[in-house]
């Protein structure tokens, strides 16, 4: 298993797994959505003996993986002494990046440093990658990046924004990036947060999730033959027919709910704690390294503890009704803040998708408020509930914020599920009769066991 993946024993004990460290806001593109408005370096980033320091502390955390972003990590100066400080205590560094200036000079001096694992982002073809990062020929860079990264023999993936605009291009990108041997191809959706929430025409309505995900899971299908594992994102799924395919790699094979502040920390380039490294700073930033040390804002603050602390009560809208509600807790809390100013209430799931079209219902998303123009921000946006044909809708209101309790228990371990043999969609344990196709769990169990059986005994035989 990857060193980020988290077990059950992780979850009970609450401690950071995978961390994603902003190093740098200095960036050297200009993307169209990124979320916080990289460029320039922040006024007060920290030094590198307070960045040394933050190393140690993450270490006595017990975290396995430090993931250096930017801007560009790369940018800051002392980058590889900071790789080689996680190296040197025993955690993995991995590095995402654009790829812009990633030359073979810096990836042989990181190799040395104890860089383990490179990530590259590619959000489609030349053209539309280009412009999508604001600089021309940012497209090749990103190949040549994988080229140098593969004569280096440090493991490297791809990483691509689905936006609005990008799925026909996927299949040939596929093809692409198999051919320059890449082995893991995360995709994750376009979030309305920073410079994205200055271009609402980059996000995906929710309800073309009816055709995005029949076209993933052929696509998924076609990148194993290629030797492509597509992992997808935390904001995309959840519990659609094909699930148990998309987390394959994963200890659980299923989505386990939001793990902001309960396995994943968030570091920003001035010292400032969130849970999630993409969480809006104004809402979920715990405190900063120069005033409390990790384990005190880990431990002690709310903004770091949510996913602990609440409860479903803290759903709204479809979630709070969902089958699905008590493993799933709302999906990706980046995804549904970012675009209601709420969490707890997500319109980007597989599952919830078919379940309103079964109905005749489908939610769009209208922009009615921008965003103040900060790092990390966010404006407004409206979820609309209307026919599938879009004549008829109606505005969904969030309801007041539940009240965040602090827990006193042992810190929440999300529900294991399990696969209906019938309809392979997920049910809890406890169930007898499938509520998803009303099958007799148990019987059709008996009868796969004697098929396998016969299927044995005429294989024996010949």
């Amino acid at each position: 298993m990857p060193h980020r993946y988290e077990t059950d024993a992780d979850y009970a004990a609450s401690h950071p797994v995978h961390v994603v460290w902003e190093v740098t806001l200095a960036c050297n593109l200009k993307c169209s959505h990124c979320g916080s408005r990289a460029g320039k370096r922040r006024p007060d980033e920290l030094s590198t003996d307070e960045a040394l320091e933050v190393v140690d502390q993450l270490a006595r955390m017990g975290a396995r993986e430090i993931t250096l972003i930017g801007g560009e990590a790369y940018l800051r100066r002392d980058w590889i002494e900071i790789i080689r400080a996680i190296s040197e205590h025993g955690m993995h560094p991995s590095l995402q990046t654009g790829g812009l200036a990633l030359s073979e000079e810096r990836i042989r001096k990181a190799k040395e440093a104890g860089l383990r694992s490179c990530g590259i982002s590619i959000d489609g073809l030349a053209e539309y990658h280009d412009r999508v990062r604001g600089v021309k020929g940012s497209y090749a860079h990103a190949l040549q990046a994988l080229g140098h990264l593969r004569r280096a023999e440090i493991p490297f993936s791809v990483n691509t924004q689905i936006t609005a605009e990008v799925m026909p291009q996927l299949r040939p990108l596929l093809h692409i990036i198999a051919a320059e041997g890449v082995r893991n191809w995360q995709i994750q959706l376009t979030v309305a947060m920073g410079n994205a929430a200055d271009h609402p025409e980059l996000i995906l309505q929710p309800h073309r999730y009816l055709d995005f995900m029949p076209e993933f899971a052929e696509l998924f299908e076609e990148a194993v033959t290629l030797g492509v594992l597509i992992q997808p994102g935390n904001n995309i799924g959840y519990f659609g027919p094909h699930e148990h395919r998309w987390r394959q790699a994963e200890e659980s094979r299923h989505w386990q709910g939001c793990a902001a502040g309960h396995t994943v920390l968030g570091i920003e380039a001035d010292g400032t704690i969130k849970g999630c490294p993409s969480l809006a700073t104004t809402d979920y930033a715990g405190g900063n390294v120069r005033d409390m040390t990790i384990a005190e804002i880990w431990d002690h603050t709310s903004q770091l503890r949510f996913t602990r602390d609440r409860s479903t009560d803290d759903l709204w809208g479809f979630c709070s009704t969902c089958y699905y509600k008590e493993v799933c807790r709302g999906g990706c809390t980046w995804t549904s803040h970012s675009l209601l100013g709420r969490a707890g209430n997500n319109p980007y799931c597989h599952y919830r998708v078919l379940e309103l079209a079964k109905r005749g219902l489908r939610e769009r998303i209208v922009k009615v408020a921008d965003a103040p123009g900060q790092s990390f921000d966010y404006g407004r946006f409206d979820l609309i509930l209307e026919t599938l044909d879009g004549t008829d809708g109606t505005v969904q209101v969030p309801p007041p914020p539940a009240t965040i309790r602090t827990s006193t228990k042992n810190d929440r371990v999300p529900p294991q599920l399990t696969l209906c043999p019938a309809c392979e969609q997920y049910v809890y344990p406890h169930e007898v009769t499938c509520p998803h196709c009303n099958a007799d769990i148990a019987e059709v169990q008996n009868v796969i066991a004697e098929l396998e059986r016969a299927i044995s005994t005429a294989q024996a035989r010949d």
